[in-house]
């Protein structure tokens, strides 16, 4: 593959069937990769597959495009692949790394040839929006699956028949594997090491690459904010002052007090207005303004238990684990932005 400067970029989308979830045949040394960049890849979701798999010797790795499609455009890079859509052929694994707006079709050649690796018995991985290729096959239908934390709605809009399950890193579904974002795309990469060549051959590819050795794929992706925006203003005062009385005790016939409704008629318009009920959005806010605690403040952890409302330190520690994957304290310590 070799990459060279240029301009913009271009897309992907649906359509069909899916076979029964196998982890596929035993992986030996020379394990043949296919990295498919489709129009407008990302250049980074391009190189962790070409990085990671590349400069192992377990691994043959090959670029490959579709030539009918013309040059592969990168965020500013040109795109020229040593081969075409014929080495998905011979390869046991077929990864997808995530390109540019997903909302367009994706080539009609592009699709064919993954649904014919599938049937043929190739183990297919995706990065980031690279999960709207596989859906647009159909191959993902039935099964569980994520994408980047941004485009996860979207994914589960479009194709309903996927468990979409947008917190998680990395979801192996055996011969079908996904990932989020970037460096969730890099643990996802470690894990198939791992599952093909054991732990000792992972590791060794992470200290390479400088990277955590093993996430596991159902830690929450870090994302921006866990509660729903709302889609209409009706309740918006009640919400603020929800957010404004975190600390203190809220229940729902309080809340439709204040909003002057039956508890019934406040449920059913607060699930309108923001796709879930008061609760559920109430402990994502205060799971939400925690995090902010942790990252820009060095509060003890018993003090913000208190003050997001999220009760004694045994359970705020259990909710944010719940919400997060991870422990306040690890959390505190890969975000935080002001020294203790």
């Amino acid at each position: 593959m070799s990459i060279t400067p240029t301009a913009p970029i271009t897309p992907i989308t649906p359509t069909a069937p899916r076979p029964p979830t196998t982890p596929g045949p035993p992986v030996t040394e020379g394990h043949r990769v296919a990295v498919l960049a489709l129009p407008g890849v990302l250049p980074l979701d391009l190189g962790i597959p070409v990085q990671t798999f590349g400069t192992d010797s377990h691994y043959r790795v090959t670029v490959c495009t579709d030539p009918a499609a013309g040059p592969v455009d990168s965020g500013g890079f040109t795109v020229a692949a040593a081969a075409g859509l014929e080495a998905l052929r011979d390869a046991g694994t077929v990864v997808v790394p995530g390109y540019q707006d997903p909302d367009s079709p994706p080539p009609a050649a592009a699709l064919a040839a993954i649904r014919s690796a599938h049937e043929r018995g190739a183990r297919l991985v995706s990065i980031c929006t690279g999960a709207f290729l596989l859906a647009a096959a159909g191959l993902l239908d039935g099964r569980p699956a994520t994408t980047h934390w941004q485009d996860a709605a979207a994914l589960q809009r479009r194709y309903p028949r996927i468990d979409v399950r947008p917190n998680q890193l990395y979801v192996d579904d055996g011969d079908v594997l996904t990932s989020a974002g970037v460096t969730a795309g890099i643990d996802l990469c470690l894990h198939i090491i791992r599952r093909d060549f054991g732990a000792a051959a992972a590791n060794a590819r992470a200290r390479v690459l400088v990277a955590p050795p093993q996430r596991p794929g159902g830690q929450a992706q870090f994302i921006d904010r866990f509660r729903p925006l709302a889609r209409a203003d009706g309740l918006g005062p009640v919400r603020t002052w929800m957010l404004g009385n975190l600390a203190h005790r809220q229940t729902v016939d309080d809340l439709a007090q204040r909003a002057h409704m039956s508890r019934r008629t406040f449920i059913r318009r607060f699930q309108q207005e923001t796709g879930t009920s008061p609760m559920a959005w109430l402990t994502a806010a205060r799971i939400d303004w925690a995090r902010e605690l942790l990252e820009a403040t060095t509060t003890p952890v018993e003090q913000i238990a208190r003050l997001s409302g999220l009760g004694s330190p045994a359970a705020f520690r259990a909710a944010f684990h719940r919400h997060v994957g991870t422990s306040p304290a690890d959390y505190r310590g890969t975000f935080r932005t002001v020294k203790a």
